[in-house]
């Protein structure tokens, strides 16, 4: 798959959100790189998936939305998702968040609120700085490290953020901004 096929789905699925006035937030590996090139856009880093934060209740909207883009819903292993017609593999999903549900059961804060959302870019939404933060924290995979590591880099995240984290949350941004030199 292509940097260009990722692309694509980012530009239909946005578009006919917007389109059927159904409010989103970009979140994720997508959410970092709107971030980090606001800041330095040599610095962004590729991502191969989209993910979406919407409220429950607009799915239906949402649904529509998708389908007029050539996506369909599904529900995998609790997961929504609106899978290309052309290309209906998971990997390559738009992959959905709930917004203010945990996205996880096993996690103890919720996704952040759709309210915090920015345009950072023309006609795109994007996460808050400290919301995105918040659940890449709260995932602590590798990946979203990395992702934070990035943030870090350019700036976007130092110690002023320590002060508006739960204390486990806190203790990992922490260590990363240590780690830095920061």
């Amino acid at each position: 798959m292509s940097l260009d096929d990722v692309t694509d789905r980012l530009r239909r699925i946005t578009r006919a959100l917007e389109q059927m006035s159904v409010p989103y937030a970009l979140v994720g590996g997508q959410a970092v790189a709107l971030w980090v090139a606001s800041k330095e856009p040599a610095a962004v880093r590729t991502t191969k998936d989209v993910d979406v934060m919407i409220r429950r209740d607009d799915l239906p909207r949402a649904r529509a939305a998708a389908l007029s883009a050539g996506m369909d819903y599904f529900e995998v292993l609790g997961v929504g998702m609106f899978l290309d017609r052309d290309d209906p593999n998971p990997r390559h999903a738009v992959h959905l968040v709930w917004s203010g549900e945990k996205l996880r059961p096993e996690y103890e804060h919720p996704s952040p609120s759709l309210d915090d959302r920015l345009t950072l870019s023309p006609g795109l939404h994007a996460v808050s700085l400290a919301g995105l933060v918040l659940m890449k924290l709260q995932s602590n995979r590798d990946q979203d490290r990395v992702h934070l590591r990035d943030l870090i880099d350019v700036g976007l995240v130092g110690r002023d953020l320590l002060v508006q984290l739960p204390p486990e949350l806190a203790s990992r941004l922490d260590a990363l901004l240590s780690e830095s030199g920061r």
